[in-house]
């Protein structure tokens, strides 16, 4: 395509536009007519706060990071392309799932932004999970709104609304209290025949808080579930002004359903039919499996939840990813700065992932354990992370690397574990985010420790932020499709969780299939034999040792 061509898309407004709010970055992506052509990326860094006992983020760090990246992506398009966008075709929002955000009927927030990273609602998260009959994790919105029911909080009778941060986003861009279904599964239970929350579980909600918090209807505070395709909405006016203060942007913009960091992942690898999965590797880490039938029975370890379609999916959520990893790569970095060579930290990950691959297939007896939170999955209320070894193990570089990545995976796996002895089969894994750039390794060691063969494509390392805006290019089409085939849109969702707008015609799964994937450049690695075997060594010490993980937390 030409210069010329590009810019005219940009300038024409025949784009969509992706923004993806992350735990520690918040992304901007812009794609074209093709929806796998990347035309501009813009990004900044956040990072969250651990004010009185709890992760948040100030919600004046949402709009200052937006803005940021946006600014970012524009500054991209003029660099690369010489034109800067004042127009989209459609834009998408998502953002990290679950959470709570509350607020009153003025809209003033009530409540700190209780993140998913908050593992303060077990009593709550129990007894729900006993009374529904099904997990419910201690990041749901429902754990974290029944917990404060629980604790008396003053802002509940106040209570007018609750949503998820992506949720809360597109509310001031659009006016509208919408949700993607796949989100809205991580605040309350989702019917994937009604493709709405539960309505018995609704009524056995309400039922249970009647006496202790009068007159509050759940379903009241909840925003309205959107499948993948419907209208949620359009740029209004002052959401312009919020996303570009410039004044540039114009108002108008169609809006996709806003979707959480799982739903885009699964859009970004190409993972929303039955029978596949992905693994989503960043400041957390999840792993999510859509599934051909119900399980046979709840689990605490596995979340239900949905594609943006509405398809069931089982879900392995660990607070945990990378992180711990990313700081010990920083210590080496900093070493060769000191020892006067210094790196990129591009450099130094690959320079340290490749010495993970002469380490040992069960990285020596070196165990690393990732926990700068609290992991549900792992019985930990907060984290410790630690690295710990025998007096017969071997301690080298590659070891101690070989147990970061492994470290990375093994609450994953405990649960993924699980999922396994449920007889859940798996056709293929996608595994997308930053950790998969230095090819052949974190792939190479992930496919050992699920036992099964993993694929990274070519859009990994663009994540969630691409994949909202593949939603927003699906939501433009599936439209024009709809109202060809009705001459009407219609919102809603058929019993096999596919959107109602055009489904016939615009199944999502056969539109990622033959519009964006169909000559997608992936990778697929099998599982070596020894990686499998020796992760799962690895694993047999790593879950005997969360005991001292446990006692780290009551010591320090």
């Amino acid at each position: 395509m030409s210069a010329t061509q590009i810019a005219a898309q940009i300038t024409e407004g025949r784009t969509a536009l992706g923004i993806e709010f992350g735990s520690t970055r918040i992304k901007a992506c812009l794609i074209g007519d093709d929806p796998t052509d990347v035309l501009a990326v813009g990004s900044h860094e956040w990072e969250n706060a651990f004010v009185d006992r709890t992760w948040t983020y100030a919600l004046d760090d949402v709009w200052a990071g937006l803005q940021a990246a946006y600014a970012d992506l524009v500054a991209d398009a003029v660099r690369r392309h010489g034109v800067a966008p004042t127009t989209f075709g459609a834009i998408g929002v998502s953002a990290m799932m679950h959470g709570y955000l509350a607020f009153d009927a003025a809209g003033e927030q009530l409540v700190p932004f209780r993140t998913w990273r908050n593992t303060s609602t077990g009593p709550a998260a129990a007894e729900l999970s006993e009374r529904f009959g099904l997990n419910i994790p201690l990041r749901w919105s429902i754990a974290h709104l029944h917990q404060a029911v629980l604790d008396d909080e003053p802002h509940v009778p106040e209570l007018a609304s609750i949503t998820t941060l992506a949720g809360y986003v597109h509310r001031r861009l659009t006016g509208r209290d919408v949700l993607g279904v796949g989100d809205a599964s991580g605040m309350f239970p989702i019917d994937s025949a009604t493709g709405t929350y539960d309505a018995a579980l609704v009524a056995s909600y309400d039922e249970l808080v009647a006496e202790r918090a009068p007159g509050l209807q759940v379903a009241e505070l909840l925003p309205t579930v959107l499948p993948a395709g419907a209208d949620a909405g359009s740029l209004t006016p002052e959401g312009a002004a919020l996303l570009d203060p410039s004044g540039a942007l114009q108002p108008g913009i169609p809006l996709c359903p806003p979707e959480g960091d799982a739903g885009t992942g699964m859009v970004a690898t190409n993972s929303v039919a039955p029978r596949t999965g992905n693994v989503s590797a960043g400041t957390s880490i999840f792993a999510m499996v859509v599934l051909e039938g119900a399980l046979a029975s709840a689990h605490e370890e596995l979340d239900l939840v949905t594609t943006p379609a509405g398809d069931p999916v089982a879900m392995v959520h660990c607070n945990n990813g990378a992180s711990e990893l990313a700081a010990w790569v920083g210590v080496f970095e900093r070493f060769a700065e000191a020892a006067g060579q210094p790196v990129s930290t591009d450099a130094a990950f690959q320079a340290l992932f490749r010495e993970a691959l002469s380490g040992a297939a069960d990285a020596g007896g070196v165990i690393a354990y990732n926990q700068l939170a609290g992991e549900p999955i792992a019985g930990l209320a907060e984290g410790r992370p630690m690295v710990v070894r025998t007096p017969d193990s071997d301690l080298t570089l590659g070891n101690l690397m070989r147990a970061q990545l492994y470290g990375v995976y093994g609450t994953l796996a405990l649960g993924m574990r699980v999922l396994a002895a449920e007889g859940v089969a798996i056709d293929r894994m996608f595994g997308h985010g930053g950790i998969f750039r230095t090819a052949g390794v974190a792939q190479r060691f992930l496919a050992g420790a699920l036992d099964a063969p993993v694929a990274v494509g070519e859009t990994a390392a663009e994540g969630g932020a691409w994949g909202i805006a593949v939603l927003a290019r699906y939501a433009t089409e599936a439209s024009d499709a709809g109202a060809s085939a009705s001459g009407a849109p219609d919102a809603g969702v058929s019993a096999s969780g596919a959107s109602a707008v055009g489904a016939s015609a615009l199944d999502l799964a056969a539109w990622l299939d033959e519009r964006v994937f169909a000559d997608a450049d992936v990778e697929t690695v099998a599982p070596d034999p020894a990686d499998v075997a020796g992760f799962a060594a690895y694993l047999d010490r790593y879950r005997a040792g969360l005991a001292a993980e446990s006692a780290a937390v009551e010591a320090l």
